[in-house]
């Protein structure tokens, strides 16, 4: 059943294999994880890495054309945080950050019985509802340079 919002998948990796995930998504030692994600053109991206490319693509073209950038720096910058998102990745899916029910549906299926063994840890599904989804906080909104 299709609804009016899209879709995204992130898993939570066991540390080591997020290390690993990082440096070479493909590696043997997170299998089965890269031969599900090839059957449905998947790709990972870890939440850190995003969110710090994201922050230096900001300082690099001028903050005040990236309304998250306060937010996501203070992110980054607390290591609670940092330590939460290196092990968090963003199923990409022929390279869309968000896709379509069925899709998610089927991926999800196929990655669900992963979870809680040594590779994965935690999956979650979020949708493109503004309702479902976190605001920054008032004091870093709309702001590249607030801190």
């Amino acid at each position: 059943m299709s609804g009016p919002w899209d879709h995204q998948l992130r898993l939570t990796l066991a540390a080591e294999a997020a290390a690993a995930a990082r440096r070479d998504p493909g590696d043997p030692a997170l299998a089965p994880l890269p031969e599900i994600l090839a059957r449905h053109r998947a790709s990972l991206t870890c939440q850190y890495d995003a969110f710090a490319d994201y922050v230096a693509e900001a300082e690099r073209r001028g903050v005040e054309d990236f309304p998250l950038y306060a937010w996501t720096r203070a992110t980054i910058e607390d290591p609670a945080k940092q330590a939460k998102y290196l092990k968090s990745f963003t199923l990409y899916v022929e390279g869309r950050e968000v896709y379509a029910t069925e899709v998610a549906d089927a991926l999800q299926a196929e990655l669900e019985p992963l979870v809680g063994g040594g590779l994965v840890v935690g999956l979650d599904r979020y949708d493109t509802n503004p309702a479902n989804n976190p605001q920054p906080p008032a004091q870093l909104r709309d702001s590249g340079t607030s801190r």
